[in-house]
């Protein structure tokens, strides 16, 4: 009788504030006194039922607005045993409940980037909403396609042969039109953006904040180093960090980093700063490689930028079109863009020097070699001069691009972290092409790189440094002034690496197939795991299996990883179409892109207007 005439009171107050009806928490039976032995659990039950019942049916709405703050119940359920009456909870119980019910009231308001809870689903953009209709068109395009060409070869029936008697199949090789390729790329894409949005944004699962043990990281990079091994094939070809040895390397150091994100292990200096190590190797690949890329093939056509760019850049901007986030956030990608765009413009820039015109002349590699220096000298300039860098990328539309939380100080302290690696990627690869052109190497099968005298005197060399560095890392007191050390440095035992990788000839002759197949998808990887994997942006873990983490990491792991591939093929499949070689259309295909990413710019000021 009390709570029905208080219900409409309480409705009443709900329409301007948050009411919450606390349910009454259990109690420990065996330990109550004698005058309080008519106490039971099952009629506080009945009185929560009562109070739920009355409360939900106070209201001719559809759901009352009264909450149920149930949560200290169950945390009573837990906690009861250590009560020391049987009736009054433990300190540590009140004070779990008095921080959820915070969390309540102020993650609306707050709303912290970590795994808590309480955070209302943020209202969806007008570019979140015509993203929605794209995709959703797409995959009503695609039914379509399927079910015409389904109807069509139904329609192909067989004939009867008149000589044998035999029935015999009109078969009839239709190509694949790229129109219905692009509509079932987008297809599966739309239903993989839907899964994403679900995952990070729609508050469907929960999420779960990180807590780094050592055994957490370590176990699992032990277990992963013994499958990468017990998968091992001999390679096509012996070259120094020929497409295999790469492949490998970007597998296992990206399974590295995944475990290293979702244990948390970034509040343990020592494995931060190799870390560091590894996404520094990781750009140290885009110096080599596009180096490399460029000097051999001299192939400076717009094509090959566009594909570059493309598929660089993909997967990141549906991502920040679906997820409402800016392409800062995903720092790596930006990073790795505006190095391939800078190694780019240094070789394409007047004199084009390549290796087939260097051969002839020694001069030029002396040009090249200066083109370098110049490059040295503009990346410390940038690095030593914050003011310029910063207004270089404030400048519209780049400060779209690369200002995070209004300033674009995130995007220079990422740049400037990583500054010289690639600088080193791209001399190594000079050196290695030189000495390989002159003959200086043995990259036969089985054979060391030098003469063994040298051979053992570089790897004894190159594990001492390794080793060094490690030592060194592990060391580490101070995190900014590790950091400050580390564009210096880590070059060293990233060229240890490669040494010890391929100065044996055994050792250069095979590769683990297991971690190339995950090097393939290494960007993918990286990507993806913002929000299919670890979820609330990086900050927590996703749970899609709660009360149980085993199981929810192997069902949320192989979710990610087969999304992931899912993610490459579509990437690739685009790019036949969306970058055509011929010249005259691939123009008009970036035309179209360029008014694409207008109409974006144009639209996201409208938002930022609309927001602020």
């Amino acid at each position: 009788m009390n709570i029905t005439s208080i219900a409409p009171l309480l409705e009443k107050l709900a329409k301007t504030s948050d009411v919450y009806w606390v349910l009454q928490d259990p109690v420990y039976e065996d330990l109550l006194s004698e005058n309080r032995k008519m106490i039971t659990n099952e009629k506080i039950d009945a009185y929560n039922e009562a109070a739920v019942s009355i409360l939900n049916s106070s209201t001719r709405n559809s759901k009352s607005n009264v909450k149920m703050f149930s949560v200290s119940k169950l945390i009573a359920q837990e906690t009861i045993m250590e009560s020391l009456d049987g009736l009054h909870l433990p300190e540590s119980s009140r004070e779990t409940s008095a921080m959820i019910l915070m969390n309540v009231y102020c993650n609306k308001i707050l709303k912290p980037v970590d795994g808590s809870c309480c955070q209302p689903r943020p209202p969806l953009t007008l570019i979140q909403k015509l993203a929605a209709c794209f995709f959703t068109l797409s995959i009503i395009g695609y039914l379509i396609f399927y079910i015409i060409h389904r109807n069509a070869h139904r329609k192909n029936k067989p004939c009867t042969d008149l000589e044998s008697g035999e029935e015999k199949k009109n078969i009839i090789n239709t190509p694949v039109s790229p129109l219905e390729t692009l509509l079932q790329s987008f297809c599966k894409l739309g239903l993989i953006m839907a899964y994403f949005y679900m995952c990070d944004r729609a508050n469907l699962f929960m999420k779960e904040n990180k807590f780094y043990t050592h055994s957490s990281f370590f176990i699992p990079i032990i277990y992963i180093l013994v499958l990468g091994v017990f998968y091992n094939e001999n390679t096509k070809e012996t070259k120094v960090l020929n497409r295999e040895q790469t492949d490998e390397w970007k597998g296992w150091m990206q399974l590295v980093i995944l475990i290293y994100h979702i244990s948390g292990a970034s509040t343990f200096l020592p494995v931060y700063m190799h870390i560091r190590v590894l996404v520094a190797a990781y750009l140290f690949q885009t110096g080599y490689g596009h180096f490399s890329y460029f000097w051999v093939k001299g192939d400076f056509g717009v094509h090959r930028v566009c594909q570059v760019l493309f598929r660089l850049n993909f997967l990141v901007v549906v991502l920040c079109i679906v997820m409402d986030r800016p392409y800062q956030f995903y720092y790596f990608v930006p990073l790795v863009t505006v190095w391939f765009m800078i190694i780019y413009v240094t070789l394409a820039l007047w004199p084009q020097i390549i290796q087939k015109k260097a051969n002839g002349n020694c001069l030029w590699h002396f040009g090249l070699l200066l083109k370098l220096a110049f490059l040295l000298l503009f990346i410390c300039f940038l690095a030593y001069s914050q003011g310029a860098f910063e207004k270089i990328f404030s400048l519209w539309p780049l400060s779209k691009c690369f200002e995070l939380k209004g300033n674009v100080y995130e995007w220079w302290f990422r740049w400037r972290l990583d500054r010289y690696v690639v600088f080193h990627g791209m001399l190594f690869a000079f050196i290695y092409l030189a000495l390989q052109k002159r003959q200086v190497l043995s990259e036969g099968k089985g054979e060391p790189l030098f003469s063994n005298k040298i051979s053992n005197f570089l790897l004894f060399i190159s594990v001492v440094s390794f080793l060094t560095y490690s030592i060194w890392a592990s060391s580490c007191k101070n995190k900014a002034e590790c950091n400050e050390l580390h564009p210096s440095v880590s070059v060293v035992q990233i060229l240890a690496f490669i040494l010890i990788r391929n100065i044996p000839g055994y050792a250069r002759s095979v590769y683990s197939s297991f971690f190339a197949w995950f090097g393939k998808i290494s960007l993918e990887l990286f990507i993806c795991q913002y929000h299919i994997w670890l979820a609330a942006d990086t900050r927590g873990i996703l749970v899609l299996i709660p009360g149980n983490p085993m199981l929810n990491i192997i069902v949320s792991t192989f979710i990610f990883v087969c999304v992931a591939h899912e993610i490459s093929q579509i990437t690739n499949d685009l790019a036949q179409i969306i970058i055509p070689k011929d010249n005259s259309s691939l123009l008009k295909r970036l035309a179209c892109i360029a008014a694409f990413f207008c109409g974006l710019l144009i639209l996201s000021s409208i938002q930022d207007k609309s927001r602020d």
